[in-house]
């Protein structure tokens, strides 16, 4: 009788497992530095010269990088293939932003809704400080701090999409938001020009955080859905706004205007 090996497990491979497993669900994300090894070790239960095999595994899957005296870091290997290339296609055809936001709807009110099903605790939490930490420079001068709020916001909504608990709309949804952080920049300054859109804006997030935080999936993308709406009609106004004052200055340049 024949007997089945059965296929043996080797730690370096359970532990590069577990590392992949945080990048893809985002509790490493890229730019983090692991632990010092001895502490990331005695964390996982193994070895060190396992953990540096495990390492050694994801650095040649190019999710992590080891620097000189900088330690280990987690790479965008996983987001830059998507990001670099859709930023220079922006720049270069403006008509794009039109997709982009089309894609952004579905996208975030699809989080929202699964991020109102299925949001632990830690996930509410989490929420609550970044909702904390976008009121907080939303009460500060905007003009100085623009990239502060911006930062803020993605940090928000990325929280949402990773309380959905689905590794690609986690994913998805960075790559997107560093794509268009710019585009949100401008559109913040815009918008903190005029009052009543800054305090629409505000509670927009407030209904998405208060939506999830009760767990009501249908209030959640019914208030995802009209936060990019408001933000697509912003984004259309500024665009006008750009272009007459472009044509106004175009007119004081012309002689006998």
């Amino acid at each position: 009788m024949n007997q089945r090996r059965l296929p043996v497990t080797r730690i370096a491979d359970v532990v590069a497992g577990e590392l992949e497993t945080r990048i893809l669900e985002g509790s490493l994300k890229p730019g983090d530095r692991l632990p010092a090894e001895r502490e990331l070790a005695v964390e996982l239960g193994v070895s060190r010269p396992s953990l540096r095999e495990a390492i050694q595994k994801l650095v040649s899957k190019g999710m992590l990088v080891t620097r000189h005296g900088g330690g280990t870091v987690v790479t965008d290997h996983l987001d830059a293939p998507f990001v670099d290339p859709w930023q220079q296609m922006l720049s270069a055809h403006p008509m794009l932003h039109t997709d982009l936001l089309e894609f952004r709807h579905m996208l975030e009110s699809q989080a929202a809704g699964l991020a109102a099903e299925r949001a632990t605790a830690a996930d509410i939490e989490r929420l609550d400080a970044a909702m904390a930490a976008l009121d907080a420079v939303d009460v500060v001068d905007i003009d100085s701090n623009t990239l502060s709020y911006v930062d803020a916001d993605v940090a928000f909504h990325q929280v949402v999409a990773e309380a959905a608990h689905n590794v690609l709309i986690g994913h998805l949804t960075a790559s997107l938001l560093r794509v268009i952080h710019g585009h949100i920049a401008r559109n913040v300054e815009h918008l903190y020009a005029r009052p009543q859109r800054r305090d629409q804006l505000k509670a927009q997030h407030h209904a998405i955080w208060q939506a999830i935080r009760e767990h009501k999936p249908e209030e959640a993308t019914r208030a995802a859905r009209a936060h990019i709406e408001f933000v697509r009609q912003s984004m259309a106004d500024t665009a006008r706004d750009e272009e007459r004052r472009s044509s106004a200055l175009r007119r004081l340049g012309e002689p006998g205007t």
